[in-house]
């Protein structure tokens, strides 16, 4: 007997949609793309299909061919034929469209989070536990002393906006060159998996951030991209919440960090999936930074980024069982028991 692959990252996108239209509804809050400058969701997403494919095969097509253009077409149908199977173009098609889904339903979520619990918020608390760890003191005063608050502020910024492209980067190239196609579903998987719990976080635990809450604490910071995202996620929280603002979204909420969450789970999947060594010291690194990123400039309270690090583990623990990996070594390697979407229902 078999389960297709796909079954989980399915139900996620489905459970997040449902549940961002019982809201929409109840509330009677309309949906909002918040990406929409793209176009609408039912251009885009064909789009980002079609650009998945020419990225594949263009830069390969070009290159192989020495761009002569006699030989081009016999190396894009080969591409086509050896790469481009009926598998391939499903975990593309699919791991695309669950993504969209679940994102835009996390966004919508977290933007309804003070309409369904009100202003009740554990920022004060969160804080209280930071200092205790940091002995009594700030941690956003520590952070500034040993890091300094010159170039390091801008090499930290740079590093935590990294976050923004990474996300749909480091999906497409799962889905569009992972050497097994369960791979590509275990990370699909995983992701959809990771935002859907961070959605749940928010409202287990609501918070705005020490950023927002305590934001005096953070007025010796240089001018950076990151200080910019935040004054605009200020106001455009305020456009919602007190103006009224017709198609915007707060996205305001601290716990659990999701910047932590998902440059963990890239850092797990470039490990377990990949082989470049080189690259799984990027990765980590990446991860490492974002974590000091998060405290630095205030985005998150330490338990925020432990609740992100628990996230991330059980998406991509609960992924990779759903896609047929097979965790070896105490979970500290795997292997693949498929090649295609359909995984064993007692994969050993």
């Amino acid at each position: 007997m078999y389960r297709p692959a796909y079954a989980l990252l399915v139900g996620v996108a489905a459970v997040m949609g449902l549940l961002a239209v019982l809201a929409s509804v109840t509330l009677d809050r309309p949906l909002v793309d918040p990406e929409g400058f793209l176009g609408p969701s039912w251009l885009r997403l064909p789009m980002l299909v079609l650009g998945a494919f020419l990225l594949d095969m263009l830069p390969r097509t070009l290159w192989q061919s020495r761009f002569n253009p006699r030989l081009m077409p016999d190396i894009a149908k080969d591409r086509v034929r050896s790469h481009w199977t009926r598998e391939r173009m499903t975990l593309v098609v699919l791991g695309l469209v669950c993504f969209y889904i679940t994102y835009v339903s996390y966004r919508n979520l977290k933007s309804f989070l003070p309409f369904v619990l009100g202003d009740g918020k554990y920022d004060r608390e969160l804080h209280l536990i930071d200092r205790a760890l940091f002995f009594g003191h700030e941690p956003a005063n520590v952070l500034h002393a040993v890091f300094g608050t010159g170039w390091s502020a801008h090499v930290l910024s740079s590093i935590y906006l990294w976050f923004l492209p990474l996300v749909p980067l480091a999906l497409a190239a799962w889905l569009v060159w992972s050497r097994n196609i369960s791979f590509g579903y275990w990370f699909a998987t995983s992701q959809c998996l990771a935002w859907a719990l961070g959605t749940a976080s928010y409202y287990a635990l609501p918070t705005l951030g020490p950023g927002f809450a305590y934001s005096w604490l953070y007025n010796d910071l240089p001018d950076t991209g990151s200080g910019a995202l935040m004054d605009s996620l200020f106001y455009a929280r305020k456009g919602v919440l007190r103006d009224g603002v017709e198609g915007a979204v707060q996205s305001v909420a601290g716990f659990a960090s999701l910047h932590v969450a998902i440059t963990l789970l890239v850092a797990l999947m470039v490990q377990y999936t990949l082989r470049n060594r080189v690259l799984h010291w990027v990765f980590w690194a990446n991860f490492a930074i974002t974590v000091v990123a998060t405290l630095y400039f205030g985005w998150h309270y330490v338990a925020d980024d432990i609740a992100g690090v628990a996230i991330a583990l059980v998406a991509f623990w609960l992924g990779g069982l759903a896609s047929g990996q097979k965790f070896d070594r105490g979970g500290l390697a795997s292997h693949p028991t498929t090649t295609t979407s359909k995984v064993p229902v007692d994969a050993d």
